[in-house]
């Protein structure tokens, strides 16, 4: 399920990214989308390719990886994001929620550590 007034748009610095078409209150499930979800040799391969860029840790010990359908692996990096996920690994699905209004044109946003104003420094340089 991902809502209607969702829309990928090109970003200035960071390729494509998910936009609000309408106001979303926060709070809102905004996405709910199915993973495939891969063991720890898959992930040795995947990180050779660009899709190294668009996986998730899946389990809490990291010996698996996962790929959003819908939008999930699009959303880009705020260390204070607007929106949050959560997974669910026993039905390989993952929830994206507003934690905040958001307005009409906003890039939507979550932080890639997992909580939606975790500071900790990620892979990549954020811009």
């Amino acid at each position: 399920m991902v809502q209607p007034y969702l829309i990928i748009l090109p970003t200035e610095k960071r390729g494509r990214g998910v936009f609000a078409a309408a106001e979303i209150p926060a709070g809102t499930t905004i996405e709910i989308s199915p993973v495939i979800v891969m063991e720890q040799a898959d992930r040795a391969h995947l990180d050779k390719t660009k899709l190294h860029d668009y996986i998730f840790e899946w389990d809490n010990s990291s010996h698996q990886c996962c790929v959003g359908l819908g939008y999930i692996s699009i959303y880009n990096h705020a260390y204070l994001a607007n929106c949050e996920y959560e997974m669910d690994f026993d039905n390989e699905l993952m929830t994206i929620k507003t934690v905040v209004d958001v307005k009409q044109g906003d890039e939507l946003f979550i932080n890639y550590n997992g909580t939606y104003n975790d500071p900790k420094p990620v892979w990549f340089e954020v811009q």
